[in-house]
């Protein structure tokens, strides 16, 4: 397994670029937030639309400190008077902002992807290329990590984790290699992992079902569900009328999750109605379906394959 020699490419390349910032329709005197610093491929291009001088502002949220300490080291990025680099997850949106002094907001991103950065450094246990610690914490400084979760959680909570975050038919089985697994000695390398679930998985569907068990336990180490939850009711408070909130997401979990949320307002997708009939949502999305990368993206660029943008006004 490749070890070593990784792959010499940029930090991020931003998913749905041009449609990103379209569907935040930029004002240079507006005040934005990113809540997905990463690499800062969203952050560059939204500043570069912004003017410092008229009020132009953008926060851009990172949990990971590697993320913050490359744009406070970025001449682009700490140069420009108009951005603030915030180190903390986006889930306390409005703690931050209120500690910002920032009262309301012109548009909000969050690009749900996981970092270039994250994929290729086998120290972070993201990817299932290379071996290295079982780790996918976003937040370095978390308590638990993947091995922990597989140390401690019990096989129930493992197959619910897999079928739910990983949508594989084999949850179960998945669940009960590793519980027999544990008992003999630790998970705690990809390696390891990999040598416990590869007799489950099909040869012909190895690499998507590979990705499905990693995405699985990403998704549970660092509580996005629940995460984005939060983000969504929180940038409707903190979005002013007629602002922008667009939301990358790469799993059909988190998209159904946006989808519902920018119809009706609500976590539960309830759509509620005047004694006309008419919807009272709060959010108005601005196109009918997801955008997705075409054909010339996806080759540029092969991580962006499974990216949706959903975008949605403020009533």
């Amino acid at each position: 397994m490749e070890q070593s020699n990784l792959p010499q490419q940029h930090y991020h390349i931003p998913a749905l670029l041009p449609q990103t910032l379209e569907g935040l329709d930029i004002k240079p005197s507006g005040v934005y937030v990113d809540c997905t610093l990463g690499g800062g491929g969203h952050t560059r291009a939204i500043l570069r639309l912004l003017d410092p001088a008229a009020g132009g502002r953008l926060l851009s949220f990172d949990q990971d400190c590697q993320a913050i300490e490359r744009a406070e080291a970025d001449g682009e990025l700490a140069g420009n008077a108009a951005f603030t680099a915030v180190h903390g997850n986006f889930r306390y949106l409005r703690n931050f902002l209120r500690y910002y002094g920032v009262e309301s907001v012109d548009g909000i991103l969050a690009d749900l992807g996981v970092s270039f950065h994250h994929f290729d450094d086998p120290g972070r246990g993201f990817s299932f290329r290379w071996d290295g610690p079982l780790d996918m914490r976003m937040n370095p400084q978390a308590e638990h990590s993947a091995a922990t979760l597989l140390a401690e959680a019990t096989p129930e909570r493992l197959a619910e984790i897999f079928r739910l975050y990983g949508e594989l038919p084999q949850a179960r089985q998945i669940a009960r290699a590793i519980e027999r697994r544990r008992q003999q000695a630790p998970i705690a390398t990809v390696e390891e992992l990999l040598a416990t679930v590869r007799p489950l998985i099909s040869p012909r569907k190895e690499k998507k079902e590979l990705a499905q068990v990693f995405q699985a336990l990403r998704i549970e180490v660092n509580d996005e569900i629940a995460a984005l939850r939060s983000l969504l009711e929180q940038a409707l408070r903190a979005l002013r009328p007629g602002g922008r909130l667009a939301v990358i997401t790469y799993h059909s979990l988190e998209d159904r999750l946006v989808k519902n949320f920018m119809r009706t307002g609500n976590l539960e997708g309830r759509l509620e109605k005047d004694f006309y009939g008419r919807p009272l949502s709060p959010l108005r999305p601005v196109t009918s379906k997801a955008v997705t990368p075409d054909d010339e993206e996806i080759e540029r660029n092969p991580r962006s394959r499974s990216a949706k943008l959903r975008v949605a006004t403020r009533i």
